[in-house]
């Protein structure tokens, strides 16, 4: 029991999930309640741990990649360019120009299939469903482009150490141009269902505000941290394979709705980001090079000299990280993933004291956590 003022009010625990279609994955929300207000939020993780780090120190190079499919399963070529980024460090392997290229079309194409499923799903949990099926529709035909590609919708294991496993499949310029010319139209489609809906602004402007010096401390990264106003992304301030030959600007959050750093501030720094992606993709078409073997630095026994190496790209969710320790062998001595999602579902009691309870699953949704890569 607690006072207020001349009111004695019993605090309440409440259990949100682990089986609730608004936590994203198998998570388990504890929530200390008075009354309808929220006092704090405990998340209970582990439900999905499968032993990623130390499965990889008994499993070759090769066999970490599929793996790395598994942990965030929404953005696998994202996951995949990272954990190769890291070995080629390592390995001082410099793999033909035609693969950075193909490497950054897939990867921006998942940024937006992933983009697509965050912003769709999330405009569900605050009960807006017409977006949810034109935002599906369209990251559907992403994954037919992944399908022709490399044969798989979801887990790819593309990108491998040295070079990706297909090369482009026939036409797949013009597929893909064919693609952007439709989807492009559609993003203001989008605003017109979601972004500038007024329900969904009142759900979102104000609620969940997450200051810049609140993010930075908690290693916030990605959308999250942009939506606060920083401007901060490792595509442009550590380039990576050929990020640097792009022109694209870093969408971050103004708080035209609301406060900056809120809800709906971080959930248009995704809109934003989806146009971009689109940017890069068309200037990685235009001059990707027609010759070039795919598989012409592929290492046929992937064993990299004893060292360490950390390295780090931007998935969808942020800051995506990798420390390899090579002890010489074709095993990997130790393996640490540095999960953007991690740090994100960290802030959430933070930013989501003295709110409603429904506006925690407002909150919680507009952090886009994957829980795959969370528990690992």
């Amino acid at each position: 029991m607690k006072e207020i003022g001349s009111i004695r009010a019993e605090e309440m625990v409440l259990n949100i999930g682990p089986q609730h279609p608004s936590t994203h994955g198998v998570l388990r929300l504890k929530v200390k309640t008075d009354g309808e207000i929220v006092s704090e939020v405990i998340p209970i993780i582990g439900y999905l741990h499968r032993c990623f780090e130390k499965h990889a120190e008994n499993i070759t190079y090769e066999q970490v990649i599929p793996f790395t499919d598994r942990c965030d399963y929404i953005a696998s070529m994202n996951n995949n360019f990272g954990f190769v980024v890291a070995m080629e460090e390592l390995m001082d392997i410099k793999v033909p120009e035609r693969v950075e290229y193909i490497r950054v079309i897939m990867a921006e194409l998942n940024r937006i299939a992933s983009h697509l499923l965050a912003l769709g799903v999330y405009g569900l949990d605050i009960g807006a469903f017409t977006p949810f099926l034109h935002m599906f529709r369209d990251r559907e035909r992403i994954l037919d482009i992944f399908e022709l590609t490399c044969g798989a919708r979801l887990l790819y294991n593309y990108m491998w150490v040295g070079g990706v496993s297909h090369d482009l499949p026939r036409n797949f310029e013009t597929i893909c141009i064919d693609f952007l010319d439709y989807f492009e139209p559609n993003i203001p489609e989008f605003n017109q269902l979601l972004t500038t809906n007024k329900i969904f602004i009142e759900r979102t402007a104000d609620v969940g505000v997450m200051p810049a010096e609140v993010a930075i401390s908690y290693g916030v990264s990605g959308p999250n941290l942009r939506g606060s106003g920083v401007k901060w992304d490792v595509r442009k301030d550590e380039p990576y394979s050929v990020y640097d030959k792009f022109d694209f600007e870093i969408p971050v959050g103004t708080g035209d709705h609301g406060t900056l750093g809120d809800c709906w501030d971080r959930y248009w720094v995704r809109m934003l980001e989806m146009q971009e992606s689109c940017n890069i993709i068309r200037q990685a078409l235009k001059a990707i090079p027609d010759n070039g073997d795919v598989h012409a630095m592929v290492p046929k026994k992937i064993r990299p000299p004893k060292g360490s190496i950390y390295r780090r790209t931007e998935s969808p969710r942020g800051d995506l990280g990798y420390y390899i320790i090579s002890d010489g062998s074709p095993t990997p001595f130790r393996l640490k993933m540095r999960s953007p999602a991690l740090t994100s579902l960290s802030v959430l009691d933070e930013i989501s004291a003295g709110w409603m309870i429904s506006d925690v699953i407002a909150i919680l949704g507009s952090l886009d956590i994957v829980l795959g890569e969370i528990d690992r």
